[in-house]
């Protein structure tokens, strides 16, 4: 059986795509069979993949929602998923903010991206889910989806206090849609070691959190390379191997498989 990781979060800007592309990737290079999902109408993830023009592909998770709406039949998994770097990736595209109007009216829809990662589900170890910013009936499918949820967070005030809403949000769709959804953990990006801002938000994020939820060791640093191999449409691990987040990566990685031990 998989794992179905949601990455999310209420605030923008945190390195939730940069996350979800860095981590499929390290995770194919270690022998596992990995699924990336675009569930982000802004589309970074398949961005960062280098999958260009989005909107202009035949099958992207629009229309396999739109399938699954309308209650057609979905096309053969060769039909609409796109192999990089030894990762699977169902991309996204602007079009996937249309899908929200089409769910309010949908019997079960909280349920339609289950009905999709159901089919996928046994050819996979490892399913990682790419959510937009929202609370809304596109993130609560992801939610009803997913085994975990991996909210990364920057060491900034607005981001500590979204964390807030975002863990609320999983607790009430835990006793209604999902009791089977956990807690991954929180991982701190752009993280300044030496600042005493970083140091200020990691005390209080501990101290809100720590005892309920995993706040992962590794941090991921802030650095414009990072920013650079996602313009070259490459993981920071293939980008530069020795930088220093490129080696945060790899330890977050490991961290998630042994379930929170580096």
């Amino acid at each position: 059986m998989s794992k179905i990781i949601a990455i999310a979060s209420q605030k923008g800007g945190v390195g939730k795509s940069t996350t979800c592309r860095n981590l499929a990737t390290i995770l194919a290079k270690k022998g596992y069979k990995v699924l990336a999902v675009d569930y982000d109408n802004q589309a970074s993830m398949t961005d960062c993949f280098g999958i260009e023009k989005p909107e202009k592909l035949d099958k992207t998770l629009y229309h396999l929602m739109m399938d699954v709406i309308t209650e057609n039949d979905l096309p053969a998994k060769e039909d609409y998923i796109i192999e990089k770097e030894g990762v699977d990736i169902i991309p996204s595209s602007i079009e996937l903010s249309a899908v929200e109007i089409n769910l309010v009216s949908t019997m079960s829809r909280e349920y339609v991206l289950k009905t999709i990662i159901d089919e996928l589900k046994e050819d996979y170890d490892y399913i990682l889910l790419d959510c937009m910013p929202s609370l809304g009936l596109i993130t609560l499918n992801v939610l009803a989806t997913c085994n975990s949820v991996l909210i990364p967070a920057t060491p900034e005030y607005l981001s500590a206090k979204g964390l807030e809403l975002v863990l609320k949000t999983i607790v009430k769709l835990k006793k209604r849609i999902n009791p089977q959804v956990t807690f991954e953990g929180i991982l701190l990006t752009m993280f300044e070691e030496r600042t005493n801002l970083s140091k200020s938000i990691l005390e209080m994020i501990e101290e809100s959190y720590g005892e309920n939820i995993k706040i992962f060791k590794t941090r991921i640093p802030k650095s414009v390379k990072v920013g650079e191999a996602n313009l070259q449409s490459m993981s920071i691990v293939d980008y530069m191997p020795d930088h220093k987040a490129s080696i945060a990566y790899e330890n977050f990685a490991k961290e998630l498989i042994n379930n929170g031990r580096k």
